[in-house]
């Protein structure tokens, strides 16, 4: 009879610590149900930013990245975003995709503009800016530094320099 107690009482130990582990989980997600309304917008490139991905207006976040899909026919990416119903945004408001970090995954940082007609459920953000490739910064950057060391002069001895 010991054993059978004792594994019901190891057994309730790993369901409160699941249990616990769950609502962790759930507590620091930050998951909301999906309120608001929809609206889209197209880049060139959106290396890094995914599905789930936080929409950012002044560093605070006001919605997700709902879907990104492909538009066969201009071959630009098409991000539909879904943002709070507190966020009305002007229609000459601006999306950028950032970097959280060097390391970090990729936000779309939303600039509101100043026009007074607000961009309708289902509109889109004309004004868009794509994501900037670190590899490509850092490959420009060498290319660079390594051209200006190739077109410095080099001085003949017995010549006069100015």
């Amino acid at each position: 009879m010991k054993t059978n107690l004792l594994e019901v009482v190891m057994g309730s130990v790993v369901l409160v610590v699941c249990a616990f582990f769950v609502i962790l989980a759930y507590s620091t997600s930050q998951w909301q149900p999906s309120q608001g309304y929809e609206v889209l917008a197209k880049f060139d490139r959106i290396d890094g930013l995914r599905r789930g991905s936080d929409v950012r207006m002044s560093g605070v976040k006001v919605g997700t990245v709902k879907d990104i899909q492909l538009d066969t026919n201009t071959y630009l990416a098409i991000v539909r975003v879904l943002l709070t119903t507190e966020v009305n945004l002007p229609k000459d408001s601006a999306a950028e995709i950032v970097s959280e970090s060097l390391l970090g995954g990729k936000f779309l940082a939303l600039t509101p503009g100043g026009e007074d007609e607000v961009i309708p459920a289902g509109g889109e953000i004309t004004r868009t800016q794509a994501a900037v490739s670190l590899e490509s910064l850092i490959g420009k950057f060498i290319f660079s530094t390594q051209e200006k060391k190739e077109e410095k002069p080099v001085a003949v001895p017995g010549s006069i320099s100015q």
